[in-house]
C-alpha cells in the first residue's frame, strides 16, 4: 500500500504562513535593524510528497546494533517516531551533528553521510570502521574503576595511536558522568567519575556489527554547515542540533564551542535552501521560541520526551520538543 505523507496528528501545529515568513524576534532577525524589528521575507516553500518506506519499528527486527556512545540530547527514546519519516526512496541519510548515530544505527541505510564538530568523536567512528578487532583488544586493557578513570583521562591524545585515542573516548564516555562531553579552555576532557552504574563497555561483535554499518558512511569532521553545502536532492538529512534556548540552562555538547544565535541563523539559512533545492529534512529542537522561529513556515509537530542529561537526578523530567519538516504527512508508520 502506497502511503504518503500529508496529514497531521491532532498535536501539529498549522504552519503560520507557507509562501513566507517574517522573523518577529530579534535574535534571529536576518534583515533587522538590530532594535528588534525585522522586514518580512518570503520563500518559495517547496513542501514534498513523498512515498514512506517500509522501515520496521525497533521493536519488531532483531539484531538491531545499538549505538556505541553515550550523548547528551541522544532523541533514542524518540527513534520509533523519528524513524517514520524515513523511506526507501531517498538515495542517502545524512546528518550533520551525529552524536550518538542513534537514528543512523536504527535505519540501517545503505548510503550515510556523517557529520560532527566534534573532532574526537569522527575520529573514534572511524577507527570502529576500519579496525574493530584493535579497538577491542585496546579497551580489554582497562578495568571501571575510580582510579582507572582518572589515570585515562589524565592521557595525552597526542602521545596515543589512533586506536588507543578512539578506546579512551569509548571508555570515558561509557564511564563518565551522565555520558557528558566537557572539555576546558584547553581542550581537555574534564567529566568526572560516573560510577558503576554506566553499563560494560562495547563487546567485539557490538564493534563488529557497528564497523559494518558505519563502512556504508562517509565522515566529515566539520561545522555544519560544510556538512550541509554537500547534500542533494534525494538525500533523508536528519538534524539534531545543541540547543540555544534564552534564559534557561540547556546543556551544549559541543563545548567550548557552543552552539550560538549566530549558528540559529545559519541552521535557518540551511533549512531555506534544502528546502528550495528539493532535499528532505527532518529537525528536532527544543519547544521555545527559537525553534518556533526556525520551524516557521514549515510542518511541525509537538512531542515529549525525557532530557536524562541535567546535572541533577531530580530536573530529569519530562520535556517538550518540535519535529520541523518539509515533508508533507499524510500517514505514518506507527
Amino acid at each position: 500500500m502506497r502511503r504518503y505523507l500529508a496529514v497531521f496528528m491532532a498535536d501539529t501545529i498549522a504552519s503560520r504562513n507557507c509562501c513566507g515568513y517574517t522573523y518577529g524576534h530579534h535574535r534571529l532577525s536576518l534583515l533587522g535593524n538590530g532594535r528588534g524589528a525585522a522586514p518580512q521575507k518570503t520563500f518559495s516553500a517547496r513542501h514534498f510528497r513523498f512515498e514512506v518506506g517500509s522501515t520496521p519499528s525497533t521493536s519488531l527486527r532483531k539484531n538491531v546494533v545499538k549505538p556505541l556512545i553515550r550523548w547528551a540530547g541522544s532523541k533514542r527514546q524518540l527513534v520509533p517516531r523519528l524513524s517514520t519519516y524515513w523511506g526507501s526512496q531517498y538515495d542517502r541519510y545524512v546528518e550533520p551533528f551525529v552524536g550518538s548515530a542513534c537514528l543512523f544505527f536504527n535505519l540501517e541505510p545503505a548510503s550515510a553521510l556523517l557529520g560532527d564538530i566534534n573532532a574526537d568523536l569522527i575520529q573514534t567512528y572511524r577507527v570502529v570502521q576500519k579496525q574493530p578487532c584493535e579497538l577491542s583488544k585496546a579497551l580489554r586493557r582497562w578495568r571501571n574503576d575510580r582510579d582507572e578513570y582518572y589515570g585515562i583521562r589524565a592521557l595525552q591524545p597526542e602521545n596515543l595511536s589512533e586506536v588507543e585515542r578512539a578506546a579512551r573516548f569509548i571508555y570515558l564516555n561509557r564511564y563518565c558522568f551522565n555520558g557528558l562531553y566537557r572539555t576546558n579552555r584547553r581542550g581537555q576532557f574534564n567529566v568526572p567519575y560516573g560510577g558503576l552504574k554506566s553499563g560494560s563497555l562495547p563487546s567485539l561483535n557490538e564493534l563488529q556489527a557497528a564497523s559494518q554499518l558505519l563502512s556504508r558512511a562517509q565522515f566529515v569532521s566539520s561545522d555544519f554547515a560544510d556538512v550541509l553545502s554537500r547534500v542533494r536532492a534525494g538525500d533523508f538529512v536528519y538534524l539534531d542540533p545543541p540547543f540555544s534556548v534564552a534564559g534557561k540552562r540547556v546543556f551544549k555538547e559541543y563545548d567550548p564551542s557552543t552552539f550560538s544565535d549566530s549558528d540559529l541563523i545559519r541552521l535557518r539559512r540551511a533549512l531555506l535552501d534544502m528546502d528550495e533545492a528539493g532535499v528532505a529534512f527532518l529537525l528536532s529542537y527544543a519547544e521555545c521560541p527559537e525553534g518556533e522561529e526556525l520551524s516557521d513556515g514549515f510542518h511541525t509537530v509537538r512531542v515529549s520526551t525525557r532530557r536524562n542529561i541535567a546535572g541533577f537526578a531530580a530536573s530529569r523530567r519530562a520535556a517538550r520538543e518540535i519535529l520541523v519538516t518539509n515533508i508533507l504527512a499524510t500517514e505514518r508508520q506507527q
